[in-house]
């Protein structure tokens, strides 16, 4: 319920606003990664990653994503299904299992317009750390405020989050 003083619910109406830019922003980048690539940026984002890091294992690349590692492991078989990906196995230990990019995966990357973890964790990472940690002391505050938060979304690439809400 908004603030009954003036000013206050002036003020929260336009950090609303903000919120709401930010939301839209994503959801239009997005979409604009799966047009011209032909898969989620979620997906993208699991390319990427093993394009800086070839042989990556499941466990390290879910850790690079802040995403759970049965999140990452689903993207991954995706896009093996997909032949974007390719599982190998280390010479030295047959049991870790490593990623590499397949041709279809190089394709969609070559066509990727901007990062594939979004703009929004691009955008934080440019952030100055002291207003990157105001921003995060304000927010767990905002957080603190939410009846009936739900925490189950903390390890879930925010492209699919956008893509399950429109």
């Amino acid at each position: 319920m908004l603030n009954a003083d003036n000013h206050s619910s002036t003020l929260t109406i336009d950090v609303l606003r903000q919120f709401r830019v930010i939301f839209g922003s994503m959801r239009q980048y997005f979409r604009l990664v799966e047009e011209r690539c032909g898969l989620p940026s979620s997906q993208m984002w699991v390319l990427q990653e093993v394009e800086r890091r070839p042989e990556i294992g499941i466990s390290d690349l879910a850790s690079r994503m802040g995403i759970h590692q049965s999140t990452c492991s689903l993207l991954v078989d995706k896009l093996v299904g997909q032949e974007c990906l390719t599982k190998i196995r280390h010479h030295g230990d047959q049991r870790r299992v490593g990623l590499r990019l397949a041709q279809k995966g190089i394709s969609a990357l070559s066509l990727l317009p901007g990062p594939a973890e979004g703009i929004l964790p691009d955008a934080l990472s440019r952030l100055p750390n002291v207003v990157l940690k105001t921003l995060h002391i304000n927010l767990d505050e905002l957080i603190a405020h939410l009846p009936g938060k739900d925490q189950s979304c903390v390890g879930m690439p925010l492209a699919e989050m956008v893509r399950r809400s429109g």
